[in-house]
């Protein structure tokens, strides 16, 4: 009876994507998600005769709890306005184009991702800054979507799964009772061999795969100096927002302050640009107000810049805050599902089941990643799935003898990375509203996110650095 929400999900899912494609997001999913809560809550009435109040009281908590992560989308969408018009990205994409030749483009731009993921510990802001900088460059070489924003989740959320400043790491080392860097040296032996499988493929892919006819890469150039102010000082923005993170200063104190920094650029280096958006929609005002609506306008609604390019165009509009809406709205249903789950207490019975089937090390690690991935689906976020399964198979593990550090492994390799990969998880639904493809075209080229549960559950199986208690 448990699973009945889930099989009316994926129902539901798999109907809206057959009908409605890429535009599933728009609004279908939220629907799809609405009714299979309310299928979790008839079950659970059913079955277990719940008291109303109690299941609303779940639901509201479990939307609460993403009220952080929803305050940081709607930042990160004011970030793509604002980091936009004000000629930072433009800037980025400019001298990135200079430096990324074609054939290396897709392991650099991983590499780099991987890099700066590693030092500041954000996949999400790694993706939101520099990520849609090498969506431009990318697109001006030719590189299907799916190619670039492949590379760039490949390495944003390699360096995620490794950096100690990672959140989603510290939280798996520590509901699993494993030391911080413990746990990043035991998630070496997982994480390296994926992504260097991952590289060896977008190198590949970048000397072999035949790509659809880019721009003239010097008129490309041109109209982004012919639009913009280009110039390297504008890269001290994303060079502060970078030192702010590194010292680990609170998340939207560092995205609130790099709006800041981008709307003060603007409105000094970009004032034209700012002026044109003001004037748009035709209404008239004071000329002194032009700046102040110009600014609102790039952190909250669309913007329009005319380049002489249709592609650099589409690359260089925005939606600001109104473009994560049906994002929050997403996050809002997804997690009306979980919390329904978890009231009427099928996700314990469904875990309960799998324990059943488990015997020795490979049946467990699997059972452990599996069921992170399951919880990535049906509870739509990456903080829930470690958490949840860290304390469903601790127990286990103590039982078995096995160290903590495996547990810990475990979950993230199948949690933190797969992710990414659900289009209703947060983490899908932000990185395909900020990068502008949707989950399930870069999904096939995310390779390192695809290997790194395989590679847990085949090192598992090799019993490969597998340590019990002593």
């Amino acid at each position: 009876m448990s699973f009945i929400p889930f099989l009316v999900l994926i129902a539901l899912i798999t109907c809206c994507v057959a009908v409605f494609g890429n535009a599933t997001l728009d609004g279908a999913s939220q629907v799809s998600l609405l009714a299979a809560s309310a299928v979790s809550v008839l079950v659970g009435k059913l079955t277990k005769r719940l008291e109303w109040g109690r299941l609303e009281q779940e639901i509201t908590n479990k939307v609460a709890s993403c009220t952080p992560a929803i305050i940081i989308l709607l930042l990160i969408g004011v970030i793509s306005g604002t980091w936009m018009v004000s000629g930072i990205v433009p800037t980025m994409i400019y001298y990135g184009i200079q430096i990324l030749r074609p054939e290396w483009f897709l392991v650099s731009s991983s590499l780099l991702c991987a890099i700066v993921s590693l030092l500041i510990g954000s996949s999400w802001t790694t993706v939101a800054t520099i990520g849609v900088a090498l969506m431009g460059i990318g697109k001006a070489h030719g590189f299907d979507d799916g190619w670039i924003a492949g590379s760039i989740i490949t390495g944003a959320y390699f360096g995620d799964k490794l950096s100690p400043l990672s959140d989603t790491t510290v939280l798996a080392s520590s509901v699993s009772g494993t030391p911080l860097f413990t746990h990043i040296r035991y998630m070496m032996n997982t994480t390296v061999p994926s992504f260097l499988i991952s590289l060896l493929i977008f190198l590949i892919a970048g000397l072999t795969v035949e790509v659809t006819h880019g721009v003239n890469v010097l008129q490309f150039m041109d109209a982004l100096h012919q639009s913009f102010v280009i110039s390297p000082w504008l890269l001290l923005v994303p060079v502060a927002t970078g030192v702010m993170i590194a010292r680990r200063w609170p998340s939207m104190v560092v995205l609130f302050l790099a709006v800041l920094m981008a709307a003060i650029v603007a409105l000094i280096v970009q004032p034209h640009l700012i002026r044109s958006i003001a004037i748009a929609d035709g209404v008239s005002i004071h000329d002194s107000l032009l700046p102040y609506k110009g600014i609102m306008q790039v952190c909250y609604g669309s913007t329009n810049i005319e380049t002489g390019s249709a592609m650099l165009n589409q690359l260089v509009s925005t939606n600001g805050m109104a473009g994560m809406m049906p994002t929050v709205w997403l996050i809002i249903c997804a997690q009306t599902f979980g919390g329904a789950l978890t009231a009427t207490g099928q996700v314990h019975d469904i875990i309960n089941i799998i324990l059943r089937f488990v015997r020795g090390t490979t049946s467990l690690v699997a059972s452990t990643v599996c069921t992170s991935i399951f919880f990535n689906i049906g509870m739509a976020d990456q903080y829930l799935s470690i958490m949840l399964s860290s304390s469903m198979f601790r127990e286990t593990y103590e039982k078995r003898g096995y160290e903590p550090r495996l547990l810990s492994r475990s979950c993230e390799d199948g949690a933190t990375v797969t992710s990414v990969l659900v289009p209703w998880n947060t983490c899908g639904l932000t990185q395909s509203t900020v990068l502008g493809v949707s989950t399930l075209t870069y999904l096939p080229y995310c390779f390192f996110n695809i290997l790194s549960p395989i590679t847990s559950i085949v090192v598992a199986a090799l019993g490969w650095k597998i340590y019990r208690r002593k």
